[in-house]
């Protein structure tokens, strides 16, 4: 197989073995491998350098991962608020906004659909549980390949488009979700509880798509949905030409000294699940 569109792959930090380690999902790679993608991780460095990380890259691949600080949509922390990593913050949301000035195509995955929805004004639920007492259960202990509860998909939107079907069944393992949906994004998939599952940019000229769920666990199932989602985005980048200059009637890159440092200095310890 001949790997053609590069696509820069955001991870985050983790002490493994003693040592701090820049780290991602391998089946996050194996996807887009699979898909004929050429996947670059990027390392968790100053958000100032956010639109030279994108140099070289025909598109953007955001993974999940911790809580996003509710302080980036102007909230106060929920007490179930989860793990943050600052830094990453900082950096994920500047490279929204340089992707989007490029027109660069995103596919954002879990953490990284709250991402987007942040980096362009909108603001999340912080713990669906809490929050909507009525929810479906997002966040359970089943293996990641496990398909737990439907969405409906949008008629003729992007996602649709993508995965093939308007109804599907997908896996879980999030807390929080979209709130308040920025300007320019679209909700395009739910679940049978109301929780948004899937967004994408309105404009043509900026293909974006946001899931809920984590696509990149189910590319080995009899279902094509999430293959297909991941050959859509090659697709997509192997059709269009990106310009790093180009940044008409779309936001240029954000400031990104707002925010300096980690609650754990950089060091998360744990096992992420996502």
């Amino acid at each position: 197989m001949t790997l053609l569109s590069a696509v820069a792959v955001t991870a985050t930090t983790e002490i493994i073995r003693g040592v701090l380690r820049v780290r991602a999902n391998a089946s996050y790679t194996d996807a887009m491998v699979q898909a004929g993608l050429r996947p670059y991780i990027l390392p968790v460095i100053a958000a100032s350098k956010a639109d030279s990380l994108l140099d070289g890259m025909d598109g953007l691949l955001l993974t999940g991962g911790e809580d996003v600080d509710p302080r980036r949509y102007d909230a106060f922390p929920h007490p179930r608020l989860g793990d943050i990593h600052l830094e990453r913050d900082a950096l994920e949301l500047a490279l929204v906004l340089a992707a989007q000035a490029r027109r660069m195509p995103i596919l954002a995955i879990c953490r990284g659909i709250q991402v987007v929805n942040v980096a362009l004004g909108g603001t999340l639920i912080q713990d669906i549980p809490t929050e909507c007492p009525n929810a479906l259960e997002h966040d359970g202990e089943w293996a990641r390949s496990a398909r737990v509860h439907d969405i409906g998909i949008s008629a003729g939107s992007k996602l649709a488009a993508a995965a093939g079907t308007e109804q599907m069944r997908v896996n879980s393992f999030h807390h929080q979700s979209v709130g308040r949906l920025a300007d320019g994004l679209e909700v395009v998939a739910r679940a049978p509880d109301g929780v948004i599952e899937g967004v994408e940019w309105t404009d043509d000229r900026w293909w974006m798509v946001g899931v809920q769920w984590h696509p990149e666990e189910l590319i080995h199932t009899p279902e094509t949905w999430d293959r297909a989602l991941f050959s859509t985005f090659a697709a997509e980048l192997n059709r269009t030409t990106v310009s790093s200059g180009d940044a008409s009637a779309l936001r240029s890159s954000p400031d990104a000294s707002a925010v300096q440092g980690n609650s754990s200095g950089g060091r998360v310890e744990r096992r992420s699940r996502h």
